[in-house]
């Protein structure tokens, strides 16, 4: 599996092109740089990747300290606390577009993803031609809320044994807070799998970045200072960001377009992957190849 080094820590990374080949492209088609949310790795942006690539060469990576990228040292995390933070992340991506020679993409990022890609976004414009910022918002501080969230999710992340991910039924029960429609069994199984092995100290670290006061300032500056064209793409009966979250967002900026899914929550692009598709190949005015995604039983 390729890895770069990126800020001293090995990144898992992949391209996906029409020409089928782990090679870097050399430049006769645009890139787009797709970025997971939290717990997640680049694994379930693979089919969307290869539904566009006949148009873009297709750059998938998995965050520092997720998936099957390695996670900082704990005294790296003890000197620089910074390193906990989802701006830390911004700058990890400027770093790998800089290893790789890469100065202008496109830039596709999903729920936590997407909040480190607004902050690239924010401090980094002239590197993206246009965003798509699926299941992200801006939200309001909730204090009490905001705490009980942190409680669970500390619980959730602490109580991780292994064995969770032999039992049959835990894929699916582990995925039905995050979907409306169904998606393949393996898919939630690759889900589950990328939560059990995702590093606790950044887990927990990104965790609380995401819902801190802090965040509820800096992310409506972030979306009103974008400068390039960008979508906004919301599931329906997202419950993790819920889709008002997303058109409260894109009422910050006129450079942003706001599309809701119906019928999916919080990963449209593979509950509902021609709707999604078609609404992103609108807003880039390109075609993208069939995919077709398998019902899976339940």
């Amino acid at each position: 599996m390729p890895h770069i080094s990126v800020n001293g820590v090995a990144h898992y990374y992949e391209w996906i092109t029409s020409a089928n080949t782990s090679e870097q492209p050399g430049g006769q088609k645009p890139v787009m740089v797709f970025v997971h949310g939290w717990a997640g790795s680049a694994r379930y942006w693979t089919s969307t990747a290869q539904a566009l690539s006949n148009t873009f060469d297709c750059l998938l990576y998995d965050m520092r300290g997720f998936g099957r990228s390695a996670a900082a040292s704990p005294e790296a995390m003890q000197a620089n606390p910074e390193l906990s933070t989802i701006e830390s992340f911004a700058e990890d991506l400027k770093s790998l577009l800089d290893a790789l020679g890469l100065t202008s993409v496109y830039l596709n990022a999903h729920s936590l993803g997407g909040s480190a890609a607004l902050y690239f976004l924010e401090r980094y414009p002239e590197y993206v031609q246009r965003a798509i910022l699926t299941c992200n918002g801006s939200f309001e501080y909730q204090r009490l809320a905001f705490a009980l969230f942190l409680y669970f999710g500390t619980y959730v992340v602490a109580f991780r044994p292994q064995w969770l991910g032999r039992l049959p039924l835990v894929p699916h029960l582990f995925m039905s807070r995050f979907l409306k429609r169904s998606i393949p069994y393996a898919e939630k199984v690759a889900f589950l799998d990328d939560f059990l092995m995702a590093d606790g100290p950044t887990s927990l670290g990104t965790l609380k970045t995401a819902v801190s006061q802090h965040a509820t300032v800096a992310m409506p500056k972030a979306f009103a200072a974008l400068q390039m064209p960008t979508l906004m793409v919301s599931g329906q009966y997202d419950k993790i960001t819920p889709a008002p979250l997303g058109e409260q967002a894109a009422a910050l900026n006129t450079n942003i377009q706001y599309v809701e899914i119906p019928g999916t929550a919080h990963f449209p692009m593979m509950e509902d992957a021609e709707t999604y598709l078609t609404a992103v190949q609108r807003f880039l005015n390109v075609k993208s190849q069939r995919v077709t995604v398998a019902a899976s039983s339940r």
